[in-house]
C-alpha cells in the first residue's frame, strides 16, 4: 500500500473475519451465497446513496415531462455503462496493492491522477449546494408547511436557518462515523442502506397509490419504455406528434427542433453524469477502506448489481412514471386564460414561458430582423393558441409541482409526507457522500490514514453547500458552470485513464485479464468510452463552447507535457 491505513487491531480481526466468511460460502447454494453477500455489502450502496440525489430527482422528472415513458431505458442503460467501468477500476484496485491515485501517477500520468482528485472535489464542492436547497424545499413546502416557511413565526429566513443547520449537524454526525474504524464504517453503510431503501420506497409508493387511481398509468407503454429506443435523438417522443400537427409548418419545425434539442441534452446529460468522477473515486476508496481484496471480485459485482443499479433503476424509473402522468403532454396551469387554478406558476416558469415564444417570434421573422420591446409583445400576443399551449407544456416542472399535482389524486399523506421524505433522504445520503469523497481526496493526497483528523478537516469542504438555499443561484453562475465543463471533460479522461490501468503491466501484474477475457473487456471498456465521450463533448461545445475547446485542449497539452518528462527520465 502506499500508506498504512492504520487499522487498530480489532479492525484487522474484523475485516479478516469477513474475507473468511466470504471464502467459505463460495460454491454454497445460491441462498447461503446471496445471504453473506448482502450482509457483506456496502460499496455498491454508498453509490446508488450518492447518485440518488436532487440530480436524478430533477433529472428523472424532466424526462417524463419531456419524453414520458419511452425513454425509461435511457437512465438504467446510462447507469449499466457506468457499472461496466466502475468494475474496471474496482478489479484494477482490488487486484493490486497500490492504491488507485499513486498507481495512476506513477505508472501512467500525474496529470491524470490529480486531475481526477482535484476534479472530484470541485464536483463535490458545488453539487452539494443545491442539495442542502432542496432539502429546505421540501421541509419548508411538504413536510412541516404549517411550522416552517414564510408565513410562519419563523419566517422564510429563519425557518432556513433552522433546518440547514439541522441538516448539517446531522450529515455530519452521520459522517465521522466513516472515520472511527471498521464499527463505525459499518454503522455508516447501515445507514445509508437504510436512507436507499427509504427513497426507493416512498417512490414506489407513490407509483402503487398511483396504479388504484383509473387511468393515471397504462402499464403498456411503461414496459416498452424499457426497449431502448435511438430514434429519440433525431425526433420528437411521439406524445407530442398530434400537438405538432395542430401547428403550421413553420411553427411545427421550430418546436419540433426544441423538443429533439431538449431530448439531446437529456441523453447527453445521463450519458455523462450518472455515475460522476466523484463517484468514481468514492467506489474505489471505499473498497480499500473496507480492506476488500482480490478474493471480493464476485462481492464486488454483486454490490454494483443489488445496491447501486436496482435501487437507481427503481427510484428514478418511479418518478419517471409518476412526472409522466401528471405533465407529458399537459400544459402548466395558469398560462392559458384559465379562470381558476390550484396554484399559480411561479416567476421561474413565467419567464420561461415568455421566452419560448419569443423564441418562436424571432424563429418566424427571421433572425436578423430586430425587435422592440413593444413590437415583441405585440407579435406575441399574435401567436396562436395551440402555440402557447406548447410552451405551457414544456415549462420545466419542479419536484414540487409534483407534489402538487398529486395531492388531488394521492391525498395529503401521499404527496405530501411520503413523497417528501423520499426527497429529504435523497438530500441527506449525497450531502453525505460527498463529504465523504472529500475526505478521502485529502487523506490520499496527504497519504494519512482515515481515521486521521486530515478525514474529518477533508469532510468539512462541502460544509459550504449549507449556504446553498441562500444564494444558490448566484452560486451557480460562478462555481458550477466552470465546474461542470471540467467535470464533464475530466470524466471520459478518467474512464480512459481506468482502460489504461486494466491494461498495463506494472500496474495489474499477474492479475491483467487476457485472451477473449481481455477482448470482452476492452470492447466494453471502449465502448463506454466513446458514448460517455460524445455525450461528454456535446455537453462541452453545448455550454461552453471555445472557451471549454480550450481548457480541454490546455489538459490535454498537460497531458502530453508529463508524458513527454516521463519519458525523457
Amino acid at each position: 500500500m502506499a500508506h498504512d491505513d492504520k487499522l487498530s487491531k480489532e479492525d484487522n480481526i474484523r475485516y479478516d473475519e469477513e474475507a473468511r466468511i466470504l471464502k467459505e460460502v463460495q460454491g454454497k447454494k445460491w441462498h447461503v451465497r446471496l445471504r453473506t453477500y448482502f450482509k457483506l455489502s456496502g460499496p455498491g450502496w454508498l453509490q446508488s446513496a450518492l447518485t440518488l440525489g436532487g440530480g436524478s430527482l430533477t433529472s428523472s422528472l424532466y424526462l417524463g415531462v419531456l419524453a414520458g415513458v419511452s425513454m425509461l431505458w435511457l437512465q438504467p442503460l446510462a447507469m449499466l455503462l457506468g457499472i461496466i467501468m466502475l468494475a474496471a477500476l474496482g478489479y484494477a484496485t482490488l487486484a493490486t496493492d497500490q492504491r488507485p491515485l499513486y498507481a495512476i501517477n506513477e505508472h501512467i500520468n500525474p496529470v491524470l491522477g490529480w486531475g481526477w482528485a482535484i476534479a472530484s472535489i470541485l464536483a463535490c464542492v458545488v453539487w452539494v449546494m443545491p442539495q442542502f436547497a432542496l432539502a429546505n424545499g421540501v421541509v419548508q413546502q411538504n413536510l412541516l408547511p404549517d411550522y416552517l416557511g414564510t408565513g410562519t413565526a419563523l419566517g422564510n429566513l429563519g425557518s432556513t436557518i433552522l433546518i440547514s443547520a439541522l441538516l448539517l449537524i446531522v450529515t455530519l454526525g452521520v459522517t465521522y462515523n466513516y472515520g472511527k474504524g471498521s464499527r463505525g464504517v459499518r454503522i455508516f453503510e447501515m445507514l445509508l442502506k437504510g436512507i436507499v431503501a427509504i427513497i426507493v420506497i416512498a417512490f414506489i409508493g407513490v407509483v402503487i397509490r398511483l396504479m388504484f387511481v383509473a387511468g393515471s398509468i397504462d402499464w403498456g407503454p411503461v414496459a416498452a419504455g424499457f426497449v431502448p429506443n435511438p430514434s429519440l435523438i433525431f425526433r420528437p417522443a411521439d406524445g407530442f406528434l398530434p400537438m405538432l400537427d395542430m401547428l403550421s409548418e413553420s411553427s411545427a419545425g421550430y418546436w419540433s427542433d426544441l423538443i429533439v434539442s431538449r431530448q439531446q441534452e437529456v441523453m447527453a446529460a445521463a450519458l455523462s453524469s450518472a455515475v460522476g468522477i466523484n463517484a468514481t473515486f468514492l467506489f474505489a476508496y471505499s473498497m480499500l477502506r473496507r480492506k476488500w481484496g482480490t478474493e471480493y471480485k464476485g462481492m464486488m459485482k454483486f454490490d454494483l448489481a443489488t445496491g447501486m443499479l436496482i435501487p437507481f433503476m427503481l427510484a428514478t424509473s418511479c418518478i419517471v412514471i409518476a412526472g409522466t402522468s401528471q405533465f407529458h403532454t399537459v400544459p402548466q396551469p395558469g398560462f392559458l386564460g384559465e379562470e381558476q387554478v390550484e396554484w399559480e406558476p411561479d416567476q421561474r416558469q413565467v419567464n420561461e414561458f415568455n421566452r419560448l415564444l419569443e423564441g418562436l417570434v424571432i424563429h418566424e421573422l427571421g433572425e436578423g430582423e430586430e425587435l422592440s420591446e413593444q413590437q415583441m409583445n405585440r407579435h406575441v400576443e399574435e401567436l396562436s393558441d395551440n402555440d402557447r399551449r406548447m410552451a405551457a407544456t414544456l415549462v420545466t416542472r419542479d419536484a414540487f409541482d409534483l407534489a402538487k399535482s398529486l395531492q388531488p389524486l394521492l391525498g395529503g399523506f401521499f404527496s405530501s409526507f411520503i413523497f417528501g421524505i423520499g426527497v429529504l433522504g435523497m438530500a441527506i445520503s449525497t450531502i453525505t457522500l460527498h463529504m465523504v469523497i472529500c475526505g478521502f481526496v485529502i487523506c490520499e493526497i496527504m497519504k494519512v490514514s482515515y481515521s486521521s483528523w486530515y478525514f474529518k478537516a477533508g469532510i468539512l469542504i462541502p460544509t459550504v453547500g449549507v449556504l446553498g438555499p441562500f444564494f444558490w443561484d448566484q452560486a451557480l453562475f460562478w462555481l458550477a458552470i466552470p465546474t461542470s465543463v471540467i467535470t464533464l471533460m475530466l470524466l471520459p479522461i478518467a474512464y480512459v485513464t481506468f482502460f489504461l490501468m486494466l491494461n498495463n503491466k506494472a500496474i495489474m501484474g499477474d492479475y491483467m485479464p487476457a485472451g477473449t477475457k481481455r477482448w470482452i473487456w476492452n470492447i466494453l471498456l471502449v465502448l463506454v468510452i466513446v458514448l460517455v465521450g460524445s455525450a461528454s463533448f456535446y455537453m462541452l461545445w453545448q455550454y461552453a463552447g471555445y472557451w471549454g475547446l480550450g481548457v480541454l485542449g490546455a489538459f490535454l497539452a498537460a497531458v502530453g507535457v508529463a508524458e513527454w518528462q516521463k519519458r525523457k527520465k
